[in-house]
């Protein structure tokens, strides 16, 4: 059933600091469908503003509930204020020993899995480092759209939405692309 177990993890700090600023992303992953959600953090304390953020979306969109969430004991977790909200909704916490990642390993899987896409994609295309966060996002997208074991022959968008995804306007990460300006926006001798 969607949403009776969410994973969360956070990533970084990584170097350089993204384009927007950012050295963290953190990432949602639903159990039931492995649909994968990302967030891009400037530091680790803005984690329980996503968080509320991330159950408003997917609350509203599934009509279903959190019941419970998997993370490592990071203090961006067990801070006060996250843990009252989590018991005000009745979220079940559940915490994974301390030194012990493997026992979180959804979640530690999917950021490794994404790390190594978007560090391929950065490098074939010789790209600067700083465009981390955009070859992050190209890379859960593409994830998001791709079958998994675990799900048999299904993606996980598919099990999500219960449909299945077009592939049909994917381009080549770093592809040369063109913004059209506006004339209202533009002399007679700019480009157009």
């Amino acid at each position: 059933m969607p949403l009776e177990l969410v994973h969360i993890d956070v990533c970084g700090p990584l170097t350089p600091v993204s384009n927007g600023k950012n050295q963290y992303f953190l990432t949602f992953i639903n159990d039931y469908s492995r649909k994968t959600w990302v967030y891009f953090l400037k530091k680790k304390s803005e984690v329980f503003g996503y968080f509320k953020e991330f159950k408003t979306l997917v609350e509203k969109q599934s009509g279903y509930h959190i019941k419970a969430l998997r993370s490592d004991q990071g203090g961006e977790y067990t801070a006060g204020a996250f843990q009252e909200f989590l018991k005000q909704q009745g979220i079940r916490h559940q915490f994974t020993p301390v030194y012990t990642p493997q026992l979180n390993g959804v979640a530690e899987r999917k950021n490794r899995t994404i790390l190594n896409m978007a560090r391929s994609m950065l490098k074939d295309k010789n790209m600067p480092k700083s465009f981390w966060a955009e070859a992050i996002l190209c890379a859960v997208y593409l994830q998001n759209r791709c079958p998994t074991k675990s799900l048999d022959t299904k993606t996980p968008h598919e099990a999500w939405s219960t449909h299945k995804p077009s592939v049909s306007h994917l381009r080549v990460f770093g592809s040369i692309a063109y913004i059209k300006v506006p004339e209202a926006r533009r002399t007679k001798l700019e480009d157009k």
